[in-house]
């Protein structure tokens, strides 16, 4: 989710090119319990895949695309995480920049075990790698290799536990960011008109990540905020939530 970036380089060329992706894939914050519960839950419900699609906005050119993630169970507690991003820039009907997106997580438990992230854009392919190796996380990318601390958490909305992550990886370039968690406190967010009972935090660090939580820790809304503007995550649809709000933003 470079989207912040590219609308820096590609859309809004007066403003200041980001570090990268925007880390929403992160966006991180969020479906930690969901994948907590998908992974090691019981039942029948472990062994079907969780997906959670967005409908993707920005503050500055309106309506950019759709982001997906699908969260499956493997047993044993480990789990899957396959995401999809798909941004399409126009203006008056011109296309004016396209990226597409794919990652591929393993976990064990909460320990991310292996990363492959292929990011296509308009300055051609990126391909990021990592493996847990020991007490650490081993990333390769067109940077050349990093070490990293084995709790680190990709800059994913489906990437479990990130109340207690302060590292994240952002698949689209292989950087790290130190990012610092706050908030919690109840809050009421709006999605086609319902207000939707919600726990509000905020991820601060190059670039600050607001997230919205329902009851279920399904990250209902999420907002990256820099000076390119926000670009902003709205939950669509729910496959596989049982829940009332399982299809946001449907017919």
């Amino acid at each position: 989710m470079a989207l912040n970036g590219i609308l820096r380089q590609n859309v809004l060329p007066w403003q200041s090119r980001p570090a990268a992706r925007l880390a929403t894939r992160l966006l991180i914050l969020a479906v930690g319990a969901i994948v907590a519960g998908a992974a090691v839950g019981g039942g029948a419900r472990a062994a079907v895949p969780l997906q959670l699609v967005y409908r993707v906005s920005h503050s500055a050119i309106g309506d950019l695309g759709s982001y997906s993630c699908t969260v499956e169970p493997l047993g044993n507690g480990d789990s899957e995480i396959r995401s999809r991003e798909h941004i399409e820039v126009r203006m008056l009907g011109i296309p004016l920049y396209r990226m597409n997106a794919s990652d591929t997580e393993r976990w064990q438990g909460n320990r991310l075990v292996s990363l492959d992230a292929v990011t296509d854009n308009a300055s051609g392919r990126i391909e990021v790698k990592g493996a847990a190796q020991g007490d650490y996380f081993i990333v390769t990318s067109p940077q050349g290799t990093l070490t990293t601390a084995a709790s680190v958490h990709p800059a994913e909305p489906c990437a479990a536990n990130f109340l207690h992550s302060t590292t994240i990886l952002r698949p689209d370039t292989g950087d790290l960011e130190q990012v610092r968690l706050s908030g919690g406190e109840p809050a009421s967010v709006t999605i086609d008109g319902a207000p939707i009972p919600a726990r509000k935090y905020v991820l601060s660090g190059k670039t600050r990540y607001t997230v919205w939580l329902d009851s279920r820790n399904l990250p209902v809304r999420f907002v990256i905020d820099d000076s390119a503007g926000q670009a902003t995550f709205t939950l669509a649809k729910c496959i596989s939530c049982d829940t009332q709000i399982s299809r946001l933003g449907t017919e």
